[in-house]
């Protein structure tokens, strides 16, 4: 089955027009224009919010930040919700968030997250999310797509984690992953799906062992602007984070793993690294984000 692309004007698929709870659709569309990078498009419907484009790298001034917010406080049970990013030709842009977004009690319908990125030749895209926080009977569906042309460079992170605000150590409900990547042809890359119960996530024999946070990061460019796995590894390591990386099928770039005892050595294992792609595929420093 082809994937499915989406462009600027296209509808983000959310799933059956019945299902219970908000339904919105994100896009955001960067361009190269006046000697940098520009946001041209925006369509950020309740409860997305976004910032105005910063410019946060000394070393890049082309280069937009732009933060990604949430004006409702989080997922909610049954939400439904779309985002769609698309960088082209020549432009560069970070997206990311100023803090964790919650996903509050779900039910029998997911709070499902939809996310399509699409990359243009000689374009450079960081989406560089805080991790979800998974509170007590959430149940989480995440669909991601990239499409990146020939000559693409891209950082791709997504990361969750459990919190009980009453401290009782209660599980989530039920989490599920699902990431494609795809060339502009159609031609399905990278196909990877995951499912596992809250229960047996914390459980003794969790295959994530004592770990309560999970955090994966793709890469995608030029085999020769790729950092060094035992670089990543170093520095997950630093962090107080186990990592694990390889290179992902069809030439599609390099993934990343990373697990942690809680959300706060996830975040600084991903920051720690992300900093070093950052900087290859960039070919700039990274400036501090303000938080």
């Amino acid at each position: 089955m082809k994937p499915h692309h989406l462009q600027a004007g296209d509808p983000i698929p959310v799933g059956p027009a019945s299902a219970p709870g908000r339904r919105a659709e994100a896009r955001l569309v960067f361009v190269r224009g006046g000697g940098g990078t520009v946001l041209s498009r925006q369509h950020v419907p309740y409860p997305f919010h976004v910032t105005r484009a910063f410019r946060m790298h000394p070393d890049g001034p082309d280069l937009a930040t732009l933060y990604l917010q949430s004006a409702s406080g989080g997922l909610y049970a049954a939400d439904h919700l779309g985002l769609a990013v698309e960088a082209r030709a020549g432009a560069r842009a970070h997206v990311t968030t100023q803090a964790g977004t919650v996903v509050h009690r779900g039910g029998a319908a997911a709070s499902r997250q939809d996310t399509a990125l699409r990359i243009a030749a000689d374009a450079f895209l960081a989406f560089n999310p805080d991790p979800l926080i998974l509170f007590p009977g959430a149940h989480l569906a995440l669909h991601t797509e990239i499409v990146a042309e020939p000559g693409a460079r891209a950082i791709v992170t997504e990361s969750v984690a459990c919190h009980d605000p009453a401290g009782q150590d209660r599980p989530f409900d039920r989490l599920s992953l699902n990431l494609r990547i795809a060339d502009p042809a159609g031609r399905i890359l990278v196909q990877e799906r995951g499912l596992i119960d809250g229960a047996a996530f914390a459980a003794e024999a969790s295959p994530l062992g004592p770990h309560r946070a999970y955090g994966t990061m793709v890469l995608i460019g030029p085999p020769e602007a790729l950092p060094a796995i035992p670089f990543f590894q170093a520095e997950a390591d630093a962090a107080g984070c186990f990592a694990g990386a390889s290179p992902l099928p069809n030439g599609a770039g390099l993934g990343l793993r990373l697990l942690a005892i809680d959300g706060g050595h996830l975040s600084a294992g991903l920051e720690a690294v992300f900093r070093t792609a950052f900087r290859a595929l960039s070919g700039c420093e990274p400036g501090r984000r303000r938080k």
